[in-house]
């Protein structure tokens, strides 16, 4: 792996898992949907725009349509729509844990649904994240956290793996950024029905809510996805996923320095736990 894939995988996870606690500031002061949809609106136009400053058209393939598609629902609509709705009553840092397991998910669902072949560290490695993943949810139940929220949390967990298995079709055939723009857009035209439907608009300005929604425009929602695709387009989705290991990580560490969210010893206990899970199942898949 090159330094500048090196440099880009980490700066993607350091993006990705901040997102979590500038969302946990938005959500604090305005609705959730409606400001992940304008979130993307914006995001998407700003992607459209500099994709085709840079010669990019929309002639994409029909794979890459479909792709876009999916990855604009399961990823942002669904994926961070049901985030955003859960972080109104669930830390930024059990969000992001819980989001962090999605490489074990997805090589559970290549082992069960595809039939991959799976090594005897790649098992070692789901069995390691399924139990981070339940010291951790053991501690925070028995601590009062809202159970709603955890599910969604779930759930969302549940589409980002799906987009993720998604995102080889959309990275390939050029036009990345044309992409990542398009995909946003999808993202917002359904958050906003969904806004419309189940939630009343409401908001309450303030130089926190300006901060958090302009960083999350443009950082984790742009600048983040654009070096994903790119990554997985240098060096694949597998070895691009070994990063992941790292957001559990960064996702606590951010919401612990920028929120003042309290870590218990399991949580350290089982953020290690995962961490090694996701670690080792990826290691389990370089050749």
């Amino acid at each position: 792996m090159s330094l500048r894939a090196v440099v880009m995988g980490l700066s993607f996870a350091l993006m990705w898992s901040s997102a979590f606690t500038s969302a946990r500031v938005i959500v604090a002061y305005a609705s959730p949907l409606a400001s992940l949809s304008l979130r993307f609106l914006i995001s998407g136009l700003l992607g459209i725009a500099i994709a085709k400053a840079l010669g990019q058209s929309f002639n994409l393939t029909r794979s890459q349509w479909r792709a876009t598609f999916i990855f604009g629902l399961c990823q942002n609509a669904l994926y961070l729509g049901l985030n955003f709705v859960a972080m109104q009553t669930v830390e930024a840092s059990l969000a992001s844990i819980i989001a962090s397991t999605m490489p074990l998910m997805v090589a559970f669902a290549g082992w069960i649904v595809f039939k991959d072949r799976l090594s005897a560290l790649g098992l070692v490695g789901l069995i390691l994240g399924v139990g981070g993943v339940l010291v951790i949810m053991s501690a925070r139940l028995s601590g009062g956290v809202d159970p709603l929220g955890l599910g969604l949390c779930v759930v969302a967990a549940v589409a980002l793996t799906v987009a993720t298995l998604s995102v080889r079709g959309a990275s390939s055939g050029g036009n990345v950024m044309m992409i990542v723009g398009l995909q946003m857009l999808v993202g917002a035209g359904i958050l906003a029905v969904a806004a419309v439907l189940f939630e009343p608009l409401h908001v309450t300005f303030s130089w926190q809510l300006g901060v958090a929604f302009a960083y999350t425009t443009l950082v984790p929602g742009l600048a983040a996805t654009f070096v994903w695709f790119t990554l997985v387009n240098e060096i694949g989705a597998v070895k691009a996923a070994t990063f992941h290991f790292l957001n559990p990580f960064f996702g606590v560490a951010i919401a612990a320095i920028l929120l003042g969210e309290s870590l218990g010893v399991l949580d350290i206990v089982g953020v290690v736990v995962i961490a090694a899970g996701i670690l080792a199942v990826q290691l389990s898949k370089q050749k």
